[in-house]
């Protein structure tokens, strides 16, 4: 990876990981160990596919990536937010029937399907957040001591990734259409990140408003925000790029203003390999 200027307090915090630094003439070049802690907050990861519904995008192929697996990747699919839906799990399983990838699904519903899910959780190279409730998300989490078995992994450098309430859990907290149409704030959200999170930023018409208004009131800390298609990657607790699957899509920096008005700052993202030239949804 290659960084640029604005990086330097990363850098410094890698430093304390036990990154190796290198710097080159462009910037600097970081080779992160699996003990880095590391999240990449998207909205997006598939793409839509003929035969099996959904296949994997270039945001879900990064996040495994970013696993640094020594063999065969381990890929394990928590959608909690959704319901922990059978249908969705076996398509999440079809999108990788030709692909050299160990996946599994963690449900909480109506049991956990696995004797020790913080076992399981650490055994992966990479965990992948689906959308749906983030309030119900974080509610079944903490009953099952999934908040705690998270930050584990976290720390122990097991990648965590996700898509809306799959970003925004990761965060101090964010909007949430969790209680209905209308968006409403969390404030509760796991916090491994100190920043709030904004999702579906240019498709859902109440989020850049609400995420503005929460912001500027004090409600919420300054924080990031993602168009669709768009993700966040932090080493540590720092943000230290943004990356995209759709060409165009952009991401965002928010912060109160010395007046009290919200400031938001456009990032451009690095366009990953096999990103569309347009939403293909």
């Amino acid at each position: 990876m290659i960084l640029g200027a604005g990086a330097e307090t990363w850098v410094v915090e890698a430093v304390a990981w036990g990154v190796q630094i290198e710097p080159n003439s462009r910037g600097i070049i970081v080779v992160v160990p699996a003990e880095m802690p590391t999240i990449l907050a998207t909205s997006g990861g598939l793409f839509p596919d003929a035969r099996t519904f959904v296949r994997p995008a270039p945001l879900l192929d990064y996040a495994l990536e970013l696993g640094r697996p020594s063999s065969r990747p381990r890929l394990c699919f928590v959608n909690t937010a959704g319901g922990d839906q059978s249908f969705w799990n076996a398509t999440m399983h079809a999108a990788y029937y030709e692909r050299n990838v160990e996946v599994s699904c963690l449900n909480l519903f109506p049991m956990p399907n696995v004797a020790d899910p913080a076992s399981h959780l650490l055994a992966q190279d990479t965990v992948w957040v689906g959308g749906g409730s983030t309030a119900n998300l974080l509610a079944l989490w903490r009953l099952h001591d999934l908040d705690q078995a998270m930050r584990d992994c976290w720390e122990a450098g097991v990648v965590l990734a996700g898509v809306s309430a799959g970003s925004v859990c990761w965060h101090v907290g964010g909007t949430t259409d969790s209680y209905g149409p209308e968006l409403r704030p969390v404030t509760d959200a796991l916090g491994f990140l100190p920043f709030s999170n904004g999702v579906h930023y240019d498709a859902e018409e109440q989020r850049r408003p609400l995420f503005h208004r929460l912001i500027a009131e004090g409600a919420l800390p300054a924080g990031y925000a993602t168009d669709d298609g768009v993700g966040l990657l932090y080493r540590g607790t720092e943000m230290v790029e943004a990356v995209s699957e759709v060409a165009g899509a952009g991401a965002y920096h928010v912060q109160r203003g010395q007046s009290g008005e919200p400031e938001e700052t456009k990032l451009d993202p690095r366009l990953l390999p096999g990103a569309a030239d347009h939403s293909p949804w």
